[in-house]
């Protein structure tokens, strides 16, 4: 395995600085993030540390010697919008800009994108899976030929009250799982896996690695700490930052020892990349940049360095 991290949490530097920390820190591997060129809407959205958009053949070289300069490779490259937004504008846009990822990712030669399916959140699963069908086939075809996995991350987004009732990504759970891959059966798609989603959920984050083993292809370490005390008090249909924390590897309720073991079990050997989205860790760029060193220092213990 390779530990990595999500480069959204230096938001204010470049590729260049975010690749140099990573290589001084210790870290393999960065997880890019390749939003469109705009203004954020939401925490950790709206970083674009390569421009997909506008991506060219010379940009791939200059990227290539970064990485080879600072001996830290790219994991993947991210952009997580809503591709079934019932907004159709913005639906269209997440698609198109999905699809020049790919091609970036393709001209790069890095072979991972990692993202979310989408969903209209006032309507169900069912209701849904007709759009998923029509927006996936051709973005999978896409992947396909361009000889790219894509990694769906397992993040229900939904937070606060406007992602209320179902939250914006239909890809959080076994059962939608099984059903994604038996109706769109391709290699390149697959979870770019988080087991602090399925803390807060109340759901078994072990269980489903050996099953999903071949689906694996990119795995976030972020935890989260659950108050019992404040749950029993809302309930599980409250908005779920009522009653949990995401937290730093190791401060939460993830036993990483285990997930880290089962990950060797089933012979993952892919990036496990930390994404930071721990308030307490907020203020400054220096206190995102020491959780990222106590993060690494934290899973060193479970993922030995291969330098």
């Amino acid at each position: 395995m390779k530990l990595g991290f999500v480069s959204a949490l230096l938001s204010e530097q470049s590729l260049e600085q975010v690749l140099r920390f990573a290589g001084e820190t210790g870290y393999d591997c960065v997880e890019v993030m390749c939003w469109p060129v705009s203004k954020a809407e939401r925490r950790y959205a709206g970083v674009t540390h390569l421009d997909a958009a506008n991506f060219q053949a010379s940009d791939a070289e200059r990227v290539r010697r970064l990485c080879q300069e600072t001996g830290v490779t790219i994991s993947g490259l991210g952009y997580y919008p809503n591709p079934l937004s019932p907004n159709e504008a913005e639906a269209r846009v997440a698609v198109e800009h999905l699809r020049a990822v790919v091609h970036a990712a393709s001209t790069l030669g890095v072979s991972q994108v990692n993202s979310f399916i989408g969903r209209d959140w006032t309507r169900s699963v069912d209701d849904n899976w007709p759009r998923f069908l029509d927006v996936w086939h051709p973005l999978i075809a896409l992947a396909d030929e361009r000889k790219v996995r894509i990694g769906i991350e397992n993040c229900p987004m939904f937070f606060t009250a406007d992602e209320w009732p179902g939250g914006k990504n239909l890809a959080i759970s076994p059962a939608v799982w099984r059903r994604m891959f038996q109706d769109i059966p391709s290699p390149n798609f697959g979870l770019n896996f988080d087991p602090s989603h399925f803390v807060w959920q109340q759901m078994d984050y072990l269980r489903p690695l050996h099953e999903f083993r071949d689906r694996l292809f990119h795995v976030h370490a972020k935890d989260a700490r659950i108050d019992r005390l404040r749950l029993d008090e809302v309930g599980i249909l409250a908005t779920p930052h009522q009653y949990h924390t995401p937290k730093l590897p190791g401060l939460g309720d993830v036993n990483w020892g285990q997930f880290i073991s089962t990950l060797n079990e089933i012979g993952y050997r892919g990036p496990v990349c930390v994404e930071v989205e721990d308030r307490a860790y907020e203020d400054s760029l220096s206190s995102r940049q020491a959780a990222l060193r106590q993060s690494a220092t934290y899973l060193r213990n479970f993922i030995p360095t291969g330098r």
